[in-house]
């Protein structure tokens, strides 16, 4: 569901928790699977982490798979699956694939962590003409509507710098030779329990977590074991982004 493929983020320390900490995106991974029609498809999925989602398109939808990440820890996840998906250790900006290898090419919150002008030459140079790429991301804007950001407010600046709003993925697709680019928003209020929030607050679970200083997280931390409720509820909007080639 996201890349170690980024400038600083630290997944190797995070992959073996991963799973268990990142639920993964849920219907809107079905969304996905329609919109940008995955079914029976070659697919590759750039940024694959630990290969959940690449699995499953492979034993859900019978895609044929392949999914690249830069992280060798992520690699090391994904291969203990045991599943039919091909990984290979590869960055975005430099795909290992021949042009117009694939059928359709996946990210999920990827994109913020990526050189994205040549990750998304890349992606346009290995899908066959009449190929689709698929992408879930957040949009920025809402940000300021999360549960961590109340207690850490240094992630606001960093994270509304690092991913694109759907003006500039509408811009930066276009310019990377994509012919028409779709965007669906799709409210999503995303809730947490109470310990599991302050699991991923203790642990710096996200790599978003890297922007906070050290006092701050301290402090966040302390201040969340306080007032946390039983519940917490982050208010967001996924972006469904679908270019055809």
């Amino acid at each position: 569901m996201r890349s170690s493929a980024t400038s600083g983020s630290d997944f190797a320390a995070r992959a073996a928790d991963y799973d268990r900490l990142r639920p993964g995106f849920g219907r809107f991974d079905d969304l996905l699977v329609q919109e940008a029609d995955l079914r029976g498809r070659r697919v590759l999925d750039v940024g694959c982490g630990t290969g959940r989602f690449a699995a499953w398109l492979v034993d859900e939808h019978h895609a044929r798979v392949w999914g690249v990440d830069r992280e060798p820890k992520m690699i090391e996840v994904a291969q203990a699956r045991g599943s039919r998906v091909r990984f290979k250790l590869a960055e975005a900006e430099r795909l290992p694939f021949k042009d117009e290898w694939f059928e359709r090419v996946t990210t999920q919150l990827v994109i913020h962590h990526l050189d994205r002008p040549r990750a998304f030459a890349q992606i346009h140079r290995v899908l066959a003409s009449g190929g689709r790429y698929g992408c879930l991301t957040f949009d920025p804007d809402y940000f300021d509507r999360g549960t961590f950001v109340q207690y850490f407010p240094s992630m606001l600046q960093p994270d509304r710098a690092r991913f694109p709003d759907e003006a500039a993925l509408r811009t930066e697709l276009t310019a990377a030779g994509f012919a028409e680019v779709r965007v669906l928003r799709e409210p999503n209020d995303y809730a947490m329990t109470r310990e599991h929030a302050l699991e991923h607050m203790r642990t710096r679970s996200l790599s978003t977590f890297d922007f906070v200083p050290d006092d701050e997280w301290r402090e966040g931390v302390a201040r969340a074991e306080r007032e946390l409720p039983d519940r917490c509820v982050s208010g967001s909007v996924v972006l469904v982004v679908i270019a055809d080639r």
